[in-house]
């Protein structure tokens, strides 16, 4: 494929970008149409390479059942590790298990435990990153890698820049999240004054399945629960 690039014009490469636009829209719209109907979300990120007999995943299992016991339906990235224990939470729990699964050369593939109705694929990350926001109504990030920081910072920004309405972002792990947030507050607040003090306003850490549903009750029960965009 690169060395057949490598014989074509700058102009022939780049006129696949205009046809990928149809392939992006039609992502868009057979997203927004099953996602409109799951109702209220919370979604669960976290590694993909965390196995079954790690002390997080049967964690993300118990958060994800109390999530659903409280009527909220569970939104994970559709793959192994964290993103399947979500998704078996909820499912134990008889809740809404929605799992929005990405084409990659490694690690993702969907697991089990999402509705047969409420699995989509996705070939690009932003189409993605779209669904996640537009239709969750709580953010809790379990331990994991560039992936799961992506979404982190990603909406930390997007409710900064007011892109979005506010929803709490519930990071789970003092142990894991704790160095990183120090960080922030040190280094981006009181050092370089890059943030502002009221931008880490929504972001909580916590250690138990109890806490996150605390906060995510408490923040509901000031606000009504409706899509983001």
């Amino acid at each position: 494929m690169q060395k057949e690039q490598h014989h074509k014009g700058w102009n022939q490469i780049k006129t696949n970008d205009s046809w990928a636009i149809f392939k992006i829209m039609g992502e868009f719209v057979s997203g927004f149409e099953k996602m409109s109907k799951i109702g209220p979300c919370v979604s669960i990120f976290g590694s993909a390479r965390t196995k079954i007999d790690d002390k997080y995943y049967q964690l993300a299992v118990d958060i994800a059942k109390q999530i659903v016991d409280h009527g909220y339906g569970v939104i994970t990235g559709g793959g192994p590790g964290i993103m399947e224990a979500g998704n078996k939470g909820a499912h134990l729990g008889g809740g809404t298990s929605v799992g929005l699964n990405i084409d990659l050369p490694f690690e993702q593939h969907d697991n089990p435990y999402i509705d047969s109705d409420k699995s989509l694929d996705f070939d690009y990350f932003f189409v993605r990153k779209v669904m996640f926001v537009k239709y969750s109504q709580g953010f809790v990030v379990m331990p994991g890698g560039f992936g799961t920081l992506d979404e982190l910072f990603e909406a930390i920004t997007l409710i900064q820049t007011k892109k979005i309405d506010k929803f709490p972002i519930i990071l789970v792990s003092t142990e894991f999240w704790g160095g990183l947030i120090d960080w922030v507050k040190s280094t981006l607040l009181q050092k370089f004054e890059s943030i502002s003090p009221g931008d880490l306003d929504l972001i909580h850490i916590v250690d138990t399945p109890d806490q996150v549903l605390q906060i995510l009750d408490k923040f509901y029960a000031e606000y009504n629960l409706s899509p983001n965009f």
